[in-house]
């Protein structure tokens, strides 16, 4: 796919999550004012809530593409994906203010977290393609999963409710969740021509280079090349018993889980998950880019042909 038409002087459409971040949606307004009032730059800021942040985003791409211009997500790795997905569907180009805990998809692309940084390296910017991931119908930029990840992902917004919002929160949830799962996945994996049936406890695929690195977790095996340069990394964790899961914990606090016992991992550009099911169900609980929803078996993972062009700094 060519670049999309990017016009340095259009305007930028900014789709802003009122409910991401500490920030409060003024402050959030003064950083995207004070970086275009400072360029001479036109914006049209579209503030939403969570369940609104799709239909906005996709309004606000088709003007991207009409306009020449970038839409621009700003808030955490949610709001990211609800925006690249817009993205990537209209084929326009897409800009990122963060707002969230980990930041992982703007670290790993040289955007600086500070969002008022962020905002002015907006910019001077120019599109700039990026790998991106697809599950089922979904586009996700940082990783999705199926079995006890998703659990820890509602486990932590409920903790983040209770006791605010910060990584060592996100630390506590997840040891919480781990040291209580007992739940197998009975899956029938599909990987080219490898056929597979494998029992786990939750099924991890990454597309972002400086969380499988964080994670120790970083598989060289058998696609040529990394994750996030034309394949996607796979952990899955085996079924195994309390102080084994202490073990894998402390594994991956400190940044070793690939030397686990248990962890098993793999790279791929395309690979088929079904689900072994209880009768008269359909659909299994995923997870993509911190979010949570349900999909209907069997579950596709595969790198997408067509990146997503992300407005980066000039090299």
């Amino acid at each position: 796919m060519p670049v999309p038409p990017y016009d340095p002087a259009s305007p930028l459409l900014f789709v802003i999550n009122a409910a991401a971040g500490a920030h409060d949606v003024n402050a959030k307004r003064a950083v995207i004012e004070s970086a275009l009032a400072a360029h001479g730059r036109l914006g049209e800021l579209l503030v939403c809530h969570p369940a609104e942040l799709p239909r906005v985003a996709a309004r606000a791409a088709d003007a991207a593409m009409a306009w020449r211009s970038a839409v621009v997500a700003v808030g955490g790795d949610g709001s990211l994906n609800a925006v690249a997905q817009a993205a990537h569907t209209a084929g326009c180009a897409m800009g990122v203010v963060p707002y969230g805990t980990f930041n992982y998809f703007a670290r790993t692309h040289g955007i600086p977290t500070d969002p008022a940084a962020a905002a002015q390296l907006l910019m001077n910017a120019k599109p700039q393609p990026v790998q991106v991931g697809a599950i089922n119908d979904r586009v996700f930029l940082v990783n999705a999963s199926l079995g006890i990840y998703p659990e820890l992902l509602q486990d932590r917004e409920a903790y983040k409710a209770r006791f605010g919002r910060s990584r060592w929160v996100a630390f506590v949830a997840a040891c919480a969740t781990l040291l209580r799962a007992q739940r197998r996945l009975r899956l029938h994996i599909e990987l080219g021509e490898r056929v597979r049936d494998v029992q786990t406890l939750t099924l991890f695929v990454g597309n972002n280079r400086l969380q499988l690195e964080q994670l120790g977790a970083d598989p060289r095996d058998t696609v040529a090349g990394t994750p996030g340069h034309g394949s996607m990394a796979a952990l899955m964790l085996r079924p195994i018993g309390t102080r084994s899961m202490i073990g894998l914990l402390l594994h991956g606090a400190m940044g070793r889980l690939g030397e686990a016992a248990g962890v098993e991992s793999f790279e791929f550009q395309h690979l088929v998950v079904r689900p072994r099911l209880l009768p008269g169900r359909r659909e299994v609980m995923v997870a993509f880019d911190g979010e949570v929803s349900r999909m209907r078996a069997p579950i596709d993972f595969r790198v997408l042909d067509r990146p997503l062009y992300l407005l980066q700094a000039l090299s």
